[in-house]
């Protein structure tokens, strides 16, 4: 297992560009990249974060309502534009060495109960995952409250039908969603590719880890267990910590529980 941190967690503080440089001060060696704007998807912008990187890239994101949803659009116009944003991601993960992209997909916007067509969401997933196999990145989705996947079952169906599927875990989301990251683990099991660390208190308030309740220690004893061997990315808002010395010493914690598990 490898501590990481995505620049996710430097929103609004540093740009995408810089963030590699206040990474690798900390002493970490691993990172997710998040691609927050179309104008980092290429050209010179792309180039820059790609120029500017000085850690490893295990995985890259993006801002999901800017195009993914659309790549399980009806409309095969939308469809299509949307994958093309999608192989432009992929071009500049490739170029950042990125193994993986951390997917969100469709959004459940609508208070209604979804009846999901498995068998289209499976080839459109199979479709999704043999494209970034192009650019040597493997499609892991995550597990967020507010998408498809805020519940097991969803990629326990789509698994079915999507044999190289991976999966993102992602704890806080998991708690917005008023589930058990443990019954998603469960699920998840081998397939897991990525986790996304933050913490929380009993009053479900987002704080940067060693700040909450959550139990880290237990939290890496599971991974272990199930011999994962993977990136456990701290994914925090900028409004959650004061100073850079503050998210150091947060990352510093989290390697403390990792060696202790």
């Amino acid at each position: 297992m490898e501590i990481g941190i995505s620049t996710a967690s430097f929103f609004t503080k540093a740009t995408t560009e810089d963030s590699f440089d206040y990474i690798k001060a900390f002493g970490c060696k691993v990172c997710e990249v998040f691609l927050s704007s179309f104008s980092e998807y290429e050209g010179v912008l792309a180039d820059k974060i790609v120029q500017n990187k000085s850690v490893s890239v295990h995985s890259i994101h993006t801002l999901t309502n800017q195009f993914e949803p659309e790549l399980f659009s009806l409309n095969p116009r939308a469809r299509e534009d949307s994958l093309n944003i999608y192989k432009k991601v992929l071009r500049t993960g490739e170029r950042l060495g990125a193994k993986y992209y951390t997917y969100h997909g469709a959004t459940r916007l609508k208070k209604i109960n979804y009846n999901f067509d498995y068998a289209r969401l499976g080839s459109l997933v199979n479709n999704l995952i043999e494209v970034a196999n192009t650019y040597g990145i493997t499609l892991s989705y995550e597990t967020v409250h507010w998408t498809y996947f805020s519940e097991p079952s969803y990629f326990e169906n789509l698994k079915k039908i999507c044999p190289k599927l991976k999966a993102t875990l992602d704890i806080k989301q998991i708690m917005q969603a008023n589930g058990d990251y443990r019954e998603f683990l469960n699920i998840i099991g081998t397939d897991l590719t990525t986790v996304h660390l933050c913490d929380y208190d009993k009053e479900r308030h987002l704080f940067i880890p060693g700040k909450g309740t959550f139990d880290f220690l237990e939290l890496f004893k599971r991974l272990k267990d199930i011999g994962f061997n993977g990136a456990c990315l701290m994914e925090v808002y900028p409004q959650g910590y004061r100073d850079f010395d503050e998210l150091k010493n947060s990352y510093e914690y989290l390697c403390e529980c990792c060696d202790k598990a």
